[in-house]
């Protein structure tokens, strides 16, 4: 998984604070989230493989609640309003299948994407705090009138996330 791999030098980089935040990633939405609305992962089911090389067997992971915080306030204190959210960590590209979306919806899931646990789980192994950030892509909770909502080209939400997610960066440790 090459974003993750990509990862792995960021999770060494700030050893001082011993944290990650991941901004702006976009995600798969499996319940009715409007386009472009930021979520907070709050917890992540493991639905791949790589963070089961980096932590014992467990359904999910918790992201921790100290970096949750962190993020929660430098949006409050932006008036940008947020959602937290347990997402579907998968490696498998699509297979957000109406079956598997029905199963994931019911074990909680709200959104779907490629990294959060894997890198939650990386963090933890090397001692290092996790938090990130998502913004709503994609509609897969009804895929009779599927919209990709040009997710990919929401540039201006990614700059403003990742803008928020330095500030929230710079009061770790304060």
């Amino acid at each position: 998984m090459p974003v993750v791999k990509n990862a792995f030098p960021i999770l060494e980089y700030d050893t001082e604070k011993n944290a990650v935040i991941q901004p702006a990633r976009s995600c798969g939405v499996l319940d009715d989230i409007p386009s472009g609305d930021v979520l907070i992962p709050v917890s992540a089911l493991r639905g791949e493989g790589a963070s089961y090389h980096y932590l014992p067997p467990s359904r999910e992971i918790e992201l921790d609640a100290d970096m949750v915080s962190v993020l929660k306030s430098a949006l409050t204190e932006n008036a940008v309003p947020f959602t937290e959210c347990k997402t579907w960590t998968t490696d498998a590209f699509y297979r957000e299948t109406p079956e598997m979306i029905t199963y994931r919806k019911s074990e909680g899931c709200n959104v779907v994407e490629m990294e959060c646990a894997t890198i939650a789980a990386v963090a933890r192994f090397r001692g290092a705090k996790f938090a990130q950030l998502l913004y709503s892509g994609d509609i897969l909770f009804d895929l009779e009138r599927y919209d990709e909502r040009d997710f990919s080209s929401n540039s201006s939400a990614r700059e403003k996330l990742f803008l928020l997610s330095l500030e929230a960066a710079s009061r770790l440790g304060n």
